[in-house]
């Protein structure tokens, strides 16, 4: 997390104030930070709940809100995440409609 002294940067691809650390951070790993639709920081193998009812393309399924999805998968996109889900295969989730447990 952000210390109380970190300086910000303003990141030109989300158009948000972010802590220089965390900037710094992404640029060492080559990988942008992902949020949540809360703002939290994902990392693979997190837990998320999701923050309303969702249809399932292709599955004919409707994933209801507080459905928890474990141990996601960070993909290039910031936007997206892969995950698994009962009788979902290759289910990809928008970070917008999730929130970190």
């Amino acid at each position: 997390m952000a210390d109380e002294n970190d300086d910000y940067v303003y990141d030109e691809v989300t158009g948000e104030w972010r802590p220089a650390s965390e900037m710094a951070k992404a640029a060492e790993t080559g990988r942008p930070v992902v949020r949540d639709a809360a703002g939290n920081v994902l990392a693979d193998g997190d837990s998320v709940a999701l923050i309303k009812d969702l249809k399932v393309k292709g599955a004919n399924q409707t994933l209801k809100q507080g459905t928890v999805i474990k141990s996601i998968r960070l993909t290039d996109n910031e936007e997206e995440i892969d995950c698994r889900y009962d009788g979902i295969k290759g289910l990809v989730l928008r970070t917008e409609f999730v929130r970190k447990r």
